[in-house]
């Protein structure tokens, strides 16, 4: 009897772990997939303008016009790394839309002053709530938003080259047919 009672507390645990392990397989675990976002609504998501000019959401800063949503930061090494590409988009006249993550608006202006400024507008994400909307994982991250505001295509990090930018933006070409 003493003996039952010494394996109990591993029984149980055994037992846990198994109805754990079922509950896991039985998960849908697409709203975690980190392209979770792509044929869905860009989230609607109120921010504060770099330029102080008031507050926006991202779905109001989308329809309408395709755009690039880029996620990135001052103290962001990678972002440094993609940010050529980013005024190669500006350049070639796609609307690329800033979300100034966890940054601190001083700082993120003298990041854009040294570097340049490919963004049509900036957005302050202090608190980092458009990153949890957004499903980011780290910055940099960027998404393709066509202009009905839907998600067509994701990058996460940063946009190393002239290949990763055809694939952020090639299905903004695309028609799409609701």
């Amino acid at each position: 009897m003493k003996r039952w009672l010494a394996l109990a507390p591993l029984t149980a645990l055994v037992a846990l772990a198994a109805v754990f392990a079922f509950w896991a397989l039985q998960r849908d675990t697409a709203e975690h997939r980190p392209d979770a976002l792509i044929g869905r609504p860009i989230p609607e998501t109120l921010l504060p303008l770099l330029s102080g000019e008031g507050e926006l959401d991202l779905k109001t800063a989308a329809v309408g016009r395709p755009m690039v949503v880029n996620v990135f930061a001052s103290w962001c090494a990678p972002c440094r790394i993609e940010h050529p590409q980013l005024m190669a988009l500006e350049a070639r006249g796609v609307r690329v839309v800033g979300v100034a993550y966890k940054d601190e608006p001083e700082n993120t202006r003298a990041f854009l002053e040294e570097l340049g400024d490919p963004f049509a507008l900036v957005m302050v994400d202090r608190e980092g709530r458009a990153g949890i909307d957004l499903g980011i994982s780290g910055v940099p991250e960027s998404f393709a938003v066509d202009a009905q505001g839907i998600v067509v295509g994701k990058i996460s990090g940063p946009i190393n080259d002239q290949t990763d930018l055809e694939r952020l933006i090639a299905p903004l070409d695309t028609p799409r047919h609701p």
